[in-house]
């Protein structure tokens, strides 16, 4: 029997609407379910009368507004840009850096988010070796534009060594043929002639050397890269010019044309003269071509006079006969200069970061070297010497070295150098925990999460602050313009660095020390003694020590390890320490690229003067 169905005691019977009902609900419900999917449709999506009469006169395939289908496919990752890998690191340059987590923005969890990259104005030199010059003082002076490159790059700038085939290339190389001038005055004009083909910049002689800290305002508005007046430094002589090409050129022609040239034996006298005091573009340039700025204090020029003057002992041995030695000597007391004044620019030292400092010294070691090669007094062969710009210098002395120090947190502070090490999440586990293994449940049941990060920003962020807010404040202390040229940070992992000189900007101290013996009278040569523990802290054991480094290695063999247990165990320590690892790839990401931007650019220049090829440096240099 059919079944009978009530409501309130009644019979009542279940029927179909009609279908015209039916198709009406049904229209109802698709109109619904777009509106909640899609939305209702925006102003701009409506077309107006005007466009309407011009779709009837000219009738085209209107253009499907794009909205997102939440059923449809997964979006690509983004596209790996050029030169954005090195090693295991791989990076993406994007102005949304500052965002805590990268894969956000790449969709990818290996790649890091990096700002983008700054751009170098060109700063150029012009050098040309005698025909028949020695070999020796060929090497020496490779050697000074080889410190005149590196000081230029570690400022933010692109060097670059010009020779007379750019100045050929000048359609005004002609005109200075034909004026048949002596090779001195030549020189001058032709150094001019290839700067004027390069085009806007900066022309400086090789042996003016940016001598200031990395804000010094003449070097930051030369880094700037806009010079809308051509300009010299009126210190510094022909030491320095910064311009735009229209009137680079224009001020060769200028002086190409001058009536000088007319009557050269009427002249002489006076053409002689033009070699003095600055040379021939100077003397016969007035201010209203060739300005000069009088307040530039940031930039060294070691000139003739200046040796004669103030380096006696250099320019004794740069003669016909020693010239090598003095080349050697003066390359030297370059250097000297280039670190003093580093030190000079931080006078509260050099802080090596070392958060939860208990098990974490062999972390530490890589920076805990630097920082001894950093405060080190640098060799010269004028003790106490200054550079010529800044003639009242502190001079490094063995009694009064810069400081160093270990700090368990970051500290914000631009009088203070901070070298960084900074662990990938598996390794610091390892050593805090001193677990040799680390397995999913140990990770879940007893390890904190962020440790290190939370330890490193806890000074300045306090113990209330979210792991991403420190993320952010982390990449800001590692990347921003600002705070960049204040830090060094280095990953765990990476048992050497390579390329500090270019960071830095001058050859850092090699100790000869090999672990058997330090010289026993304090002096240049020996290295300060590593920093004091930090209080509280107690000092490891030699064997404990050897235990922090094996726990090391075997953290390093597991995150390169191909096994698939140990990459399950390696993931899972990341997927607990967010924070933690995405610092550790940012540091990591930030010293690949530098080093990938210097390898490009100086495979650029290897066939150039002063390129580390012909100054005998190199030779596996970039093997990771």
């Amino acid at each position: 029997m059919p079944v009978q169905r009530t409501c309130c005691g009644h019979p009542f019977v279940l029927r179909m609407p009609p279908r015209r009902f039916q198709l009406l609900f049904g229209v109802i419900t698709f109109i619904i379910f777009s509106l909640v999917l899609f939305g209702p449709p925006s102003a701009a999506d409506i077309p107006t009368v005007e466009e309407l009469k011009e779709t009837i006169k000219n009738p085209k395939l209107p253009k499907v507004p794009s909205v997102h289908n939440p059923f449809g496919q997964g979006a690509h990752k983004s596209p790996i840009q050029p030169n954005s890998t090195s090693g295991d690191a791989t990076w993406f340059s994007d102005w949304t850096w500052k965002n805590p987590f990268s894969s956000s923005i790449t969709l990818d969890e290996n790649r890091a988010v990096l700002p983008p990259l700054t751009n170098r104005p060109p700063i150029y030199t012009y050098y040309e070796s005698g025909k028949k010059q020695d070999e020796e003082v060929s090497k020496a002076e490779h050697a000074l534009l080889l410190a005149w490159r590196r000081a230029w790059w570690a400022q933010g700038f692109k060097p670059q060594v010009l020779s007379r085939a750019e100045a050929q290339k000048n359609p005004l190389y002609e005109s200075l043929q034909r004026l048949r001038l002596d090779s001195k005055l030549e020189m001058e004009v032709v150094r001019w002639l290839a700067w004027g083909h390069m085009g806007t910049g900066v022309l400086a002689n090789w042996l003016a050397l940016p001598m200031a800290s990395h804000d010094n305002p003449m070097l930051a508005y030369l880094r700037r890269g806009e010079y809308p007046i051509l300009s010299r430094v009126d210190t510094l002589q022909n030491g320095i010019f910064f311009g735009e090409k229209a009137a680079i050129n224009g001020a060769i022609k200028k002086v190409l044309e001058d009536s000088i040239w007319t009557n050269v034996t009427a002249n002489k006298d006076k053409i002689e003269g033009l070699a003095k005091d600055g040379g021939v573009m100077i003397n016969l340039l007035d201010k209203e071509t060739l300005d000069e700025d009088r307040k530039a204090d940031g930039i060294a020029f070691y000139d003739t006079n200046t040796i004669v003057s103030k380096y006696k002992s250099v320019a004794e041995k740069i003669t016909n006969t020693t010239n090598p030695e003095g080349l050697k000597s003066l390359a030297t007391l370059i250097n000297s200069h280039l670190h003093l004044t580093w030190q000079e620019s931080f006078p509260s030292g050099v802080a090596i970061l070392k958060p939860l400092p208990e098990h974490t010294t062999a972390l530490t070691e890589e920076a805990v070297d630097i920082a001894r090669n950093l405060t080190q007094c640098p060799d010269s062969p004028i003790v106490a010497s200054c550079p010529p710009n800044r003639p009242k210098c502190k001079a490094c002395v063995s009694s009064s070295r810069m400081r160093m120090k270990l700090l368990p947190h970051f500290r914000n502070d631009t009088t203070l150098y901070t070298i960084g090490s900074v662990p990938h999440p598996y390794t610091l586990t390892s050593l805090h925990y001193t677990r040799d293994k680390i397995d999913k449940t140990f990770i879940r049941r007893k390890a904190e999460r962020d440790m290190w990060i939370f330890a490193a920003t806890q000074e300045i962020l306090g113990s209330t602050s979210s792991g991403q807010r420190r993320v952010v404040r982390f990449k800001e202390a590692v990347a921003s313009p600002r705070t960049a040229s204040h830090s060094l940070w280095l990953t765990a992992e990476r048992e050497s660095q390579v390329d500090l000189d270019w960071i830095f900007g001058f050859n850092l101290p090699q100790s000869s020390w090999n672990g058997q013996s330090e010289p026993p009278v304090p002096g240049p040569e020996r290295r300060p003694p590593p920093p004091e523990e930090i209080e509280g802290v107690k000092k490891p054991q030699e064997n404990e020590l050897r235990m922090e480094k094996n726990r090391l290695r075997k953290a390093r063999e597991a995150i390169k390890s191909k096994d698939r247990r140990m990459q399950e165990a390696v993931g899972v320590v990341e997927a607990w320490n967010l924070a933690d690892t995405e610092a550790w790839r940012f540091a990591r990401a930030w010293s690949a690229r530098r080093r990938v931007e210097r390898r490009k650019w100086e495979e650029e220049e290897q066939g150039f003067a002063g390129a580390e090829k012909k100054a005998g440096v190199g030779g596996g240099r970039w093997e990771d």
